[in-house]
């Protein structure tokens, strides 16, 4: 029964794989490398899951990548200030919580990286309308149909699956190809 799961699950995982959007993805590290160059910064946001992603993809840039350390980059992790994150929401609301962050930071020509399984949360639209707003760029990963991130326009890199836990697993992996590019 164990077998046929692992089986299972790395048959899911090759599937998914093979379905990837490598234009996508190469676009995605084409637009970060131009704002990179021009001293632009990188905002990445996600809720719950990929939020911890988000953090982690962020931390990459910053510590410097894999065994070659190399000159940081200007990474922000939208959703790591919980002090920030737990007075917005109670005293405004959690839907515009990464809005409120981009007013405050973002510039022109920066870029936001949003991961997202479903493409859905009011938190993440908001916050690429405001991006969109304020001429700053955006990538969405996104899972499932895309959903509403990927209608709202920037590039999109949707993993078409609706297994979370596949979507997930491409998201990192296309972070690391993102960053394997710089």
């Amino acid at each position: 029964m164990s077998e046929k799961i692992i089986l299972q699950s790395i048959k899911k995982h090759n599937d998914v794989l093979e379905s990837l959007d490598k234009d996508n993805i190469r676009r995605a590290a084409e637009e970060i490398i131009k704002r990179l160059r021009n001293g632009k910064k990188i905002f990445w946001c996600g809720n719950g899951g990929s939020a911890s992603q988000a953090n982690h993809l962020s931390a990459e840039l910053v510590g410097g990548m894999y065994q070659k350390k190399i000159k940081p980059f200007q990474s922000i992790c939208l959703n790591v200030d919980t002090a920030f994150i737990t007075a917005w929401s109670n005293d405004d609301s959690f839907d515009n919580i990464f809005v409120r962050q981009l007013e405050a930071l973002g510039d022109n020509d920066d870029v936001l990286i949003l991961l997202s399984t479903s493409g859905n949360s009011k938190n993440i639209i908001n916050a690429i309308k405001c991006a969109h707003s304020r001429g700053i760029r955006f990538i969405s990963l996104t899972g499932n149909d895309g959903g509403a991130a990927k209608r709202l326009g920037g590039i999109n890199i949707n993993v078409k699956t609706d297994y979370t836990q596949r979507i997930k697993e491409m998201h990192i992996l296309i972070g690391h190809i993102i960053f394997y590019l710089l």
